[in-house]
């Protein structure tokens, strides 16, 4: 067993990624502190082609070094905007036609494993602070609210963790993955 060459791998150029056709999934972050946890958003955003990033709040926004050090070029390939609001972001991606999901541990939580996307619909995932989560009154603007079940002490995984996990699911249960 070896691994692969970059050669091997067909990474897309980022004008390549621009035309590609993308996963009808948009990332918004609520009030996130961490540039690292931005920087891997964007990367991973980069990971599942997914349509773009809404940097909300607190959330910083590129290009900064500490983003720029875990997005590794993300930020040149993945759409993004910068809205103050979170719940007006929100209310703007209801109007074009998106199901809100919120991430977050809540009374009535939907188990991420239990909840099945509908292939022609389009999706905005919230992620929210690292110590406040999603803010209550975003979380009201949600048609669901998805929680990662967990069998721990701490009941809390980073947002890039959290991430990853949410778009696999996603993308593994609409068939995305090629």
């Amino acid at each position: 067993m070896r691994k692969l060459s970059m050669d091997e791998l067909n990474r897309l150029s980022v004008e390549e990624f621009k035309e590609k056709q993308k996963a009808p999934i948009v990332i918004v972050l609520d009030n996130i502190r961490s540039l690292n946890n931005v920087g891997s958003a964007f990367r991973t955003s980069d990971a599942f082609l997914l349509e773009k990033i809404i940097l909300c709040g607190i959330t910083g926004t590129p290009p900064h070094r500490d983003i720029q050090k875990t997005a590794l070029g993300a930020t040149e390939s993945v759409d993004w905007e910068y809205v103050e609001d979170t719940a007006r972001a929100v209310e703007g991606l209801k109007e074009a036609g998106y199901t809100i999901c919120g991430l977050e541990q809540v009374e009535r939580s939907v188990k991420l494993h239990e909840f099945n996307p509908e292939k022609n619909k389009k999706y905005a995932l919230v992620f929210g602070n690292e110590v406040f989560g999603v803010e209550d009154h975003v979380l009201e603007k949600c048609d669901q609210v998805l929680e990662i079940p967990q069998l721990g002490t701490k009941h809390s995984l980073n947002i890039s963790v959290t991430m990853g996990i949410t778009l696999w699911d996603f993308m593994t249960k609409l068939k995305l993955l090629g």
